[in-house]
């Protein structure tokens, strides 16, 4: 059985590396191995070589592998978990360190097991064309530090099931967490088809321009992301980017304020507001504002937060200094313009780690910062607004639409409008939840590219048709 410490002693170099520390304590949790451009290109000169052999091999001799590469992840899943909870800060129950882990086994075998047989277009008597998709090469895999372990199986599961080797990069903030679970999933697969390597922006940089590097998925900021944009184009890279989303929810008056809290809350503060398509700015109605503010606020005043062993806590702190103070900074200029701050706002100083309460501000303008930009973090705004265009023309008055929620009581009134928002996932009367079948993916500059399911296979691989 896979312990904690024997799963860091894997994956730390003894006494060497740079220190991690647990955002909620500031202990160390352990210590990463400092990779370097040249370590960059010795993993994707041996991922390359390992390519055509993996490719070679499969789909359903590659989708055994993967479903025992899942079943490895199960067999490891506490101690995967507990140091995830440790380096990324989330705690281990509710929808966070635990449901991370199960998530990551959930979408491999998801990945090995969507069929994605050839297509046959045109088979007329005169004409016969069948589409198939062939593997790309080697693929680069940037993921992020709030859903790290997931996040990267997302990238590299559909990736390894086509028939492509990946070498990741994971975040900074993050690198224990990607380095054990490929540490497990690697007692499976042979020797260079998925590798990590660590490192700072220059290995990124290197990453995404490398001529050996055939397809890159990063999943983080837009600004990031546009920075990948210019470094591949040389290279004429294919690209799945999905970046920054500032997700709208948009509350009709015929619900019931009760009835939507608890879901209203899971929909902006999962992962203590650290998700991509977290709600991050609410607009309600105003005949029942007043309630769903109050509804909402006595949810989130029984969801418990603290340091993520504590098997009670179901909130955990802000991963990193940086976006504690972007949280901060947001919600203090909220404060001063006049908004209402219903509850929170007031991190507690003397408290290690980087805890921030949850926050939910209340009678604020649609052009406030905390509306204007993504928070990524546990603070809430909440707007007013009449009529039902007025809702959608500040629902898609921003340069990003990755996702959205419509909430009423009436499921084809909140049809009517979700077709009417700008996001590439608009979910009814729910926000956020994601499944390995439904196709995934962001619109505006929230990027492009779909994963999950039939088209998120389709994605890594290179589509041929052989005509004749």
């Amino acid at each position: 059985m896979t312990t904690f410490d024997s799963l860091l002693a894997d994956i730390t170099p003894s006494g060497e590396g740079r220190e991690i520390t647990n955002p909620a304590t500031g202990d160390v949790v352990g210590r990463a191995p400092i990779h370097t451009v040249d370590d960059l290109d010795a993993a994707v000169t041996a991922a390359h070589a390992a390519q055509p052999s993996w490719a070679a091999l499969g789909h359903e001799k590659r989708n055994e592998l993967l479903l025992a590469a899942a079943d490895a992840i199960d067999a490891s899943a506490e101690a995967l978990a507990q140091l995830l909870t440790r380096e990324q800060g989330k705690p281990l129950n509710g929808p966070n360190a635990r449901f991370e882990v199960g998530g990551a086994s959930g979408w491999l075998r998801a990945a090995a097991s969507t069929p994605l047989d050839p297509e046959t277009v045109i088979d007329d008597g005169d004409s016969h064309a069948v589409l198939h998709y062939r593997p790309i090469g080697v693929v680069g895999a940037i993921g992020p530090w709030n859903w790290p372990m997931m996040i990267s199986v997302w990238q590299f599961g559909p990736a390894l099931r086509m028939g492509n080797t990946v070498v990741v990069k994971p975040s900074e903030f993050t690198p224990l967490s990607v380095l054990a679970l490929v540490s497990v999933i690697n007692t499976v697969l042979p020797e260079g088809v998925l590798q990590v390597v660590t490192g700072d922006r220059e290995v990124g940089a290197r990453l995404s321009s490398h001529p050996d590097i055939d397809k890159v998925m990063f999943t983080g900021s837009t600004a990031t992301g546009k920075a990948i944009i210019r470094s591949s184009a040389d290279t004429v890279k294919r690209l799945t980017l999905e970046l920054g989303g500032n997700d709208a929810g948009i509350v009709l008056p015929d619900v019931d304020p009760a009835a939507i809290a608890q879901d209203l809350f899971w929909g902006a503060f999962i992962n203590t507001g650290q998700t991509c398509a977290a709600m991050k700015r609410l607009y309600v109605h105003d005949s029942i504002y007043d309630a769903v503010v109050d509804e909402l606020a006595a949810v989130a005043a029984s969801m418990p937060m603290g340091v993520g062993t504590d098997e009670n806590n179901v909130l955990g702190p802000l991963q990193n200094k940086p976006q504690f103070d972007i949280v901060s900074r947001l919600v203090e200029e909220a404060r001063a313009s006049g908004a209402r701050v219903v509850m929170g706002g007031n991190p507690d100083a003397d408290q290690p780690g980087y805890f921030y309460p949850t926050t939910l501000v209340a009678d604020i303008d649609n052009d406030n910062p905390l509306v204007q930009e993504e928070q990524f973090g546990p603070a809430l705004p909440i707007i007013r607004y009449s009529d039902v265009d007025e809702a959608l023309a500040m629902a898609n008055g921003l340069d990003v639409g990755l996702g959205a929620s419509v909430w009423s009581g009436d499921r084809d009134a909140a049809r009517e409008v979700a077709a009417q928002v700008e996001a590439g996932t608009v979910w009814i009367n729910s926000h956020g939840g994601v499944h390995p079948m439904i196709p995934f993916g962001g619109v505006k500059q929230s990027g492009y590219g779909l994963e999950f399911g039939v088209e998120g296979l389709k994605a890594l691989g290179v589509p041929q048709v052989i005509n004749g």
